[in-house]
């Protein structure tokens, strides 16, 4: 598994980092050279309400290829899809400098959507084919972390990037997006090399003996996808689609990403306007919300690994945090109070995913099912992201955008609910999760590995039934 881990987090870290830089971006350089000639909105003649459709334009066509472009992993296998993905994106981000008004920006936009689409869908569903359930928590902080990072990275490439204005006729905004798309296609070789496919694919005999490929797939519980299954399964798909976990965790996605992807594109607006540091160190204050988020990732991805409780349960506390931080946001126009929430929101909402995205690995089944699923649901959950930037008209900067947070708290509060409804459905699975990891853990601690119990997903234990079970019952059954 040491093997595993070197072999896996940090490219996975590095993937999502870069995509995370090369589609934020886009907040970070509307506020590059504010009011002056060289900025964006001005060369494009464009106002800030037309701008939002940027970021909605680029959702609109990622969730419109998600679901086929993770279907055609298997086919293709990861390390080609995967290469595909970088590179393509990395060459529509760096056409974005040639673009001279916004119909061009928002066709740069949509074809940047097109070709991300499937790419982290993909490596989740991956994912599952070498790591546990009960593991999931710690590839998923690596990528989140390095993601979070992204807000440092990318705010410091645009304070730097914005002293090239004027350089060689282009603006600083050309040359962000340039370099940027430049840098993930030369990114996107070191992915065709380094990165897997399965456990037993012939290139895993270069890094792997037989015995650990057969001990990789042997480890993982009933439901998870292995190598040899087929590239495609309509069945699997019709049980995805009749499933109501499906659809509870689609909505929790949903309505999260709804308050989380508001605030995410607005940030830089926002902390501009409180007026704490002029051009261009405005860019400095997205620094300390991705830097809070990254120290409670990596809090998130240790404390799961104890399984001190069940993720759905950690998650009602993450989304009690982040709920109250968006009603500060809605209800102050304080400036101190203002970056306070951004920065505490952020967090909550970031952190919220690590422990999402382990618990939503526990009930998937079977390679096409997972890819599907995952696919399905992120693409319908992306609607957050199309959605979110709209809130955001300029009428309502008056009061520093009071209304539009308000409606990213009702959303995340509803996501509360949603969680609940999916916490419901996957009480037991997630139940035995926690039993398990807990056994193994204290299995290691004894200098063995615990193999005589495992997760059952298909025939589910009965830990809760129409009421909570007997506290001996359960010790029984542990």
């Amino acid at each position: 598994m040491r093997k595993v881990d070197r072999r896996f987090l940090w490219l996975i870290g590095m993937m999502y980092i870069i995509k995370n830089i090369d589609y934020s971006n886009a907040a970070s350089v509307k506020v590059l050279q504010l009011g002056k000639p060289s900025n964006i909105l001005v060369q494009l003649n464009m106002t800030a309400d037309q701008y939002n459709w940027v970021q909605s334009i680029y959702f609109i066509s990622y969730i419109v290829f998600e679901v086929p472009s993770n279907l055609l992993l298997k086919k293709v296998s990861p390390r080609n899809w995967q290469f595909r993905i970088i590179f393509s994106w990395g060459a529509v981000l760096a056409c974005h400098a040639a673009v001279k008004n916004r119909q061009g920006l928002y066709a740069a936009r949509f074809f940047l959507g097109l070709m991300e689409a499937g790419m982290f869908p993909g490596i989740a569903a991956q994912l599952c084919s070498w790591y546990r359930s009960d593991e999931m928590g710690k590839p998923i902080m690596w990528m989140f972390g390095f993601q979070n990072c992204s807000g440092i990275v990318g705010s410091l490439l645009a304070y730097g990037i914005s002293y090239m204005d004027g350089m060689r006729g282009m603006s600083a905004w050309q040359w962000v997006y340039l370099l940027e798309g430049v840098a993930t296609m030369v990114f996107s070789i070191v992915v065709f090399f380094v990165l897997p496919d399965y456990p037993k694919s012939p290139r895993s005999n270069s890094w792997l003996t037989p015995r650990e490929q057969e001990y990789l797939e042997a480890r993982l519980s009933e439901n998870a996808p292995r190598t040899e299954d087929a590239a495609f399964s309509k069945s699997e798909i019709i049980a995805s689609l009749r499933n109501p976990r499906t659809y509870s965790f689609m909505l929790s996605q949903l309505l999260l990403n709804l308050g989380g992807y508001g605030l995410s594109w607005q940030l830089p607006t926002v902390t501009t306007s409180l007026g704490f540091a002029g051009l261009p160190r405005n860019q400095l204050l997205n620094i300390p919300p991705s830097a809070a988020s990254v120290l409670a990732i990596i809090f998130a991805g240790w404390f799961l690994d104890r399984a001190y409780m069940t993720r759905p349960a950690f998650i009602m506390w993450i989304c009690a945090g982040a709920l109250a931080f968006f009603i500060v946001l809605a209800a102050t126009t304080e400036k101190y109070a203002v970056y306070v929430a951004c920065v505490l929101g952020t967090m909550f909402y970031s952190v919220y995913f690590i422990p999402f995205w382990a618990w939503r690995s526990s009930s998937l089944t079977g390679t096409t099912g997972t890819a599907f699923t995952l696919a399905f649901q992120s693409c319908v959950g992306q609607v957050g992201g199309a959605v979110g930037p709209q809130m955001f008209k300029s009428r309502y900067a008056y009061n520093g955008y009071k209304l539009p947070f308000g409606i990213c708290a009702g959303a995340i509060g509803f996501g509360w609910l949603a969680n609940v409804w999916t916490w419901w459905l996957t009480r037991n699975i997630e139940y035995d999760v926690m039993r398990i990891r807990r056994l193994r853990i204290k299995a290691e601690k004894n200098g063995r590995l615990f193999a005589e119990d495992d997760v059952k997903v298909f025939e589910e234990r009965e830990f809760y039934g129409k009421g909570l079970v007997k506290k001996s019952d359960i010790e029984t059954a542990v």
